[in-house]
């Protein structure tokens, strides 16, 4: 399958309004240091890997809350800009758009963030109004469990043949339940750890039989990421070697967005993860999203 075919692909989540400061080192604590560049940017993991996926050639929309405010506006600008269509998204009057304060460090390539959000999430009501004809695969983060769960079952009962990917990236209660709910499983190495995940190997030892029936993929930053399909031992999947980390920010959304790219064009798992990977390494070499399919494309060895 390729993006010419038609398929349309829905992600459900936040998105946020991420302003970045770059500085030379991360500063030591009660420091005031001067930025080197800043930016602002439209934020949030479902949104990212619409960004990366609307690129790759897929038609994308993306369903989630936005404030009535100034931020709102810029981030469904952004979308737009992107060609990520919005559906039934809920404006929310009064409400605050939720903001990520990033401090990206030159010399590592790491980012820092805290967060702030007075903002109500999408529940299962208002994801009852997002019409779901034509949608070939459905993304959501694992954010509400409760909530999560009657959206997930919605779109199984609605669209039997669409396929259903999770992401499970920070530890929240209850949330591994929403891995029964899925096709895929996209989890992220802080949610692992927290699990008591010390080694890959043993989180998806601990993980996959929560749900037997799914593909599994665990993303392990410098040290590449982990799939696993039904009945199969695990597969280890290289990181994409760099001289050095541009920018980290959005790397585990690129890699969640190439793993759904590959098996929306029939790729096995692995390989769909191995190609995965090696795009969310090129994307540390880079800053932002921006441009990081031509980019790849033009790369020997990336989307290869």
């Amino acid at each position: 399958m390729t993006p010419e075919s038609g398929s349309r692909v829905l992600a459900v989540g936040v998105a946020t309004l991420d302003l970045i400061n770059e500085v030379a080192d991360y500063p030591p604590e009660d420091a005031e240091v001067r930025a080197l560049a800043q930016r602002r940017a439209r934020g949030g993991n479902a949104t990212n890997t619409l960004a990366v996926l609307a690129q790759l050639g897929w038609r994308c929309a993306w369903s989630g809350t936005l404030a009535d405010d100034a931020g709102g506006r810029f981030i469904a600008a952004d979308l737009a800009r992107r060609g990520i269509a919005l559906a039934a998204v809920e404006r929310v009057a009064g409400a605050a758009t939720p903001t990520s304060y990033v401090t990206l460090s030159r010399a590592s390539g790491s980012r820092t963030i805290v967060h702030h959000r007075d903002l109500p999430e999408l529940d299962a009501a208002g994801f009852a109004r997002v019409g779901l004809d034509g949608f070939d695969w459905v993304h959501f983060e694992g954010r509400n469990p409760a909530e999560t769960a009657e959206m997930m079952r919605r779109v199984r009962r609605l669209r039997p043949r669409a396929r259903i990917s999770v992401e499970l990236e920070k530890a929240r209660p209850g949330i591994e339940s929403l891995a029964a709910l899925a096709d895929l499983v996209l989890v992220g190495r802080d949610h692992a750890r927290a699990g008591g995940g010390k080694t890959p190997a043993r989180a998806l030892a601990t993980l996959a039989p929560l749900a037997p029936q799914a593909c599994w993929v665990l993303g392990w930053g410098e040290g590449g990421a982990w799939s696993r399909v039904p009945g199969a031992a695990p597969r280890h999947h290289p990181a994409w070697p760099l001289a050095r980390v541009v920018d980290s920010l959005g790397a585990g959304d690129c890699l969640n967005a190439g793993v759904i790219d590959g098996l929306l064009r029939g790729l096995e798992l692995a390989e769909a993860s191995a190609r995965a990977v090696r795009l969310a390494g090129f994307k540390c070499a880079r800053p932002g999203l921006d441009d990081l399919i031509d980019a790849a494309l033009a790369t020997a060895g990336v989307l290869d």
